[in-house]
């Protein structure tokens, strides 16, 4: 199911800005890197995945839902581009999946056992850092 996730070009808007940082006389005049904006709600996902990718506390992701990514790292824009997109499809991906329901279960008794042993064992080591009396 998550892999037939599909995210049409029509959804998302893609910007050519100059990249920033070192590049020499290049970067002043080539428009190079690319912002990539998914408006989450107005697009065509399921309201669950919706929910999950909103939910998200990440950076890229504004208040009104709106999905932010800057793609720079190559020197050619049609790299950029697909760079922007690959990530946009990683980041609604990891949401595609809805998370496992934990159900609370009690410690064994092996492990409280192991539990009150190490702590037993780390008294008796501080126990032994008092006074030395002869």
């Amino acid at each position: 199911m998550a892999d037939d996730l599909f995210i049409s070009h029509h959804e998302y808007e893609i910007t050519a800005i100059r990249a920033q940082g070192a590049g020499g006389q290049n970067i002043n005049k080539v428009s190079n890197a690319v912002h990539l904006r998914y408006d989450v709600r107005a697009s065509s996902l399921a309201e669950d995945h919706k929910e999950r990718l909103l939910a998200l506390h990440d950076h890229r992701i504004t208040r009104d839902g709106v999905i932010v990514i800057k793609a720079q790292q190559h020197r050619s824009l049609e790299m950029n581009r697909e760079e922007a997109v690959r990530r946009l499809h990683e980041l609604v991906q990891s949401v595609a999946t809805p998370p496992r329901v934990r159900r609370a279960t009690r410690p064994t008794r092996a492990s409280r056992v192991r539990r009150v042993d190490a702590k037993v064992q780390r008294g008796q080591i501080k126990a032994l850092r008092g006074r030395v009396t002869d």
